[in-house]
């Protein structure tokens, strides 16, 4: 027998002048970052906390709190595979991620292979298995206003029992 678990994740972090961009586990070239206690990679964030309410692992602030002098700056790959590392030690293995960025600009199409080739195997899963899509938000609310990205995740996750 198979035990299959879904995950949700979201997040969502203001943009800021002389922050760097990171999305998807890359650096963007943008006159605006994501402002935040870590890089502030909404992207990773959002699956990081998909992969982790499947496991029924509580979320991402609970396992890299924001008052932790040791995530200021953190690199949110990393993050990530600790989240992965989490997974393997209940014996949980990913199947797939289908996850989405709201943002205005810049662009994210350009760079969706290159988000797959660098989180491809910090999951451990193939570039196939990682599905990347963006949106804007039709220039309403804060993201249309440019003030902020939001990002959205789903995750399969499976173990033999």
């Amino acid at each position: 027998m198979v035990n299959i678990r879904v995950g949700f994740g979201y997040d969502v972090h203001p943009l800021g002048e002389g922050r760097e961009l990171w999305l998807g586990g890359i650096k963007l070239e943008f006159d605006k970052g994501c402002v935040g206690h870590s890089d502030a990679d909404v992207l990773l964030h959002a699956i990081c906390d998909a992969l982790l309410g499947a496991a029924n692992l509580r979320d991402i602030g609970y396992h890299f709190p924001n008052t932790d002098p040791n995530y200021k700056g953190a690199d949110s790959k990393r993050l990530l595979a600790e989240v992965v590392k989490l997974l393997k030690e209940k014996n949980y293995y990913i199947g797939n991620i289908d996850a989405s960025l709201s943002l205005e600009a810049p662009k994210i199409n350009p760079h969706i292979k290159q988000m797959q080739q660098v989180l491809a195997p910090i999951l451990e899963i193939s570039e196939d298995e990682i599905s990347i899509k963006a949106t804007t938000n039709e220039k309403l609310g804060y993201v249309g206003r440019g003030e902020g990205v939001n990002a959205y995740a789903v995750v399969l996750i499976y173990k033999n029992k």
